[in-house]
């Protein structure tokens, strides 16, 4: 090996995302967690928070498509009673249950709420939610269509 790729740090090929179901229903979630995190900081802050989606949009005057970003409705799996934040993890619309009929986190005040998501999102990545994924996520309407 030549002396320039020997600094660099070698390692196997990760594994893929598209090939293990669960690792994709996992990088899903953390995507939204992450969204929330943000709402989250913005929210305390006292600050509006907007996300964006890019979309294929035709324009009007030049009859050209081009991509656009547009921004997306996002609902806080946050939510504040008797005074109190709460916040559910959510996974297609659905709350998980976290343990028997236990779907929310009490977090308490607003300003704990982002050290939560935090906490839930290293829950998270190391794989402590992966069963609670299984159940909910939706059938591939192809294999259904197959079978």
């Amino acid at each position: 090996m030549s002396t320039l790729l020997s600094k660099l740090s070698l390692t196997a090929r990760p594994e893929n995302t598209k090939d293990n179901p669960i690792l994709r229903r996992r990088q899903k979630l953390l995507l939204k967690m992450d969204e929330q995190l943000a709402m989250a900081q913005s929210h305390i802050k006292g600050k509006p928070h907007t996300c964006f989606k890019e979309k294929w949009q035709v324009n009007p005057e030049t009859n050209v498509r081009e991509k656009v970003r547009v921004p997306k409705n996002i609902k806080p799996f946050y939510y504040k009673r008797d005074n109190k934040y709460f916040l559910e993890i959510r996974y297609f619309n659905k709350p998980l249950e976290l343990q028997k009929d236990m779907y929310a986190i009490e977090v308490g005040e607003p300003e704990a709420l982002v050290a939560t998501i935090k906490t839930v999102i290293e829950a998270i990545v190391a794989g402590e939610l992966d069963q609670l994924l299984v159940p909910i996520a939706p059938i591939n309407k192809k294999k259904a269509a197959n079978k």
